[in-house]
């Protein structure tokens, strides 16, 4: 197998646990392209690993997403729900074929004029949100499916893929979802109408945004990439035509991911 490395951070290139995998991996008949910067994998690759953080692994995804590659995360960060794996781990389970590949869906933004910093790249894995840029509130218009929803008066709104639900959505109030459930989720950030909750729709849904605010502009991110758009730009969220192949183990548990890392249910009646 042939496999594209993408490193969060050059000087993980040193690091002894990522230099022991590498090495195992080549005794296991692995060929290795360590991607530089601007570099994209080559045609003959099989799977992109991606080693770092979660902030990685939504970088990455942008290499693997469109050209169908499956993608590891190797957790060389902190958190890591999307690069969960341990480097220590990942030789055994690869060479072993004791993984399965999982479908993550992702969003695709259309915007009603046009947007250089949008159009290169339209798409996100985890989540895409409006958000004010300046001190004035925000009021997003909301249609879904032609239905329209009460405006939201807000510091802004999220769109998240159920992968998405652990990350913005989650720290905005938003429910976790499991992530094969075929949902969105529209989350306000910092509301201030009391009584707007976070909403869970079909993935099927188109979501359609137009924004108004007293600075005549707003942010609009996708995972980790921000741009500034002016208010007259409406934009169109679905679920993108692919979706990310994303390689988990077959030990891997959602729950379990859910207790160690977020403390989920922590409660000293749980203890055993």
């Amino acid at each position: 197998m042939i496999i594209s490395v993408y490193l969060g951070n050059g000087e993980l290139i040193s690091d002894e646990r990522l230099t022991s995998l590498f090495e195992e991996l080549r005794k296991g008949g692995c060929g290795l392209q360590i991607l530089e910067p601007g570099e994209v994998p080559s045609e003959e690759a099989q799977m992109l690993l991606s080693a770092g953080g979660d902030g990685t692994f939504l970088s990455s995804s942008v290499l693997a997403a469109e050209r169908g590659l499956p993608m590891l995360g190797v957790n060389m960060g902190r958190l890591g729900f999307l690069s969960e794996n341990r480097p220590e781990d990942v030789a055994r389970c690869l060479l072993s074929g004791d993984y399965t590949i999982e479908n993550r869906t992702m969003l695709k933004a259309e915007v009603s004029t046009g947007h250089d910093d949008i159009d290169s790249w339209p798409y996100a894995l985890n989540e895409m949100a409006v958000r004010r840029s300046g001190a004035a509130m925000l009021a997003v218009d909301v249609v879904i499916d032609g239905i329209c929803l009460p405006t939201y008066w807000a510091d802004g709104l999220v769109i998240s893929t159920s992968s998405g639900s652990t990350a913005y959505s989650l720290s905005v109030g938003g429910p976790i979802v499991l992530p094969d459930s075929k949902v969105l989720i529209i989350s306000p950030i910092a509301p201030h109408n009391l009584n707007m909750r976070p909403l869970v729709v079909p993935d099927s849904s188109e979501i359609s945004l137009t924004m108004h605010s007293r600075d005549g502009r707003f942010e609009f991110s996708a995972d980790n990439r921000t741009c500034v758009v002016a208010e007259d730009v409406a934009v169109r969220i679905s679920v993108a035509q692919f979706s990310l192949k994303r390689v988990q183990f077959n030990s891997s548990n959602f729950i379990n991911a859910l207790t160690d890392k977020l403390f989920w249910g922590e409660d000293v009646r749980n203890i055993k």
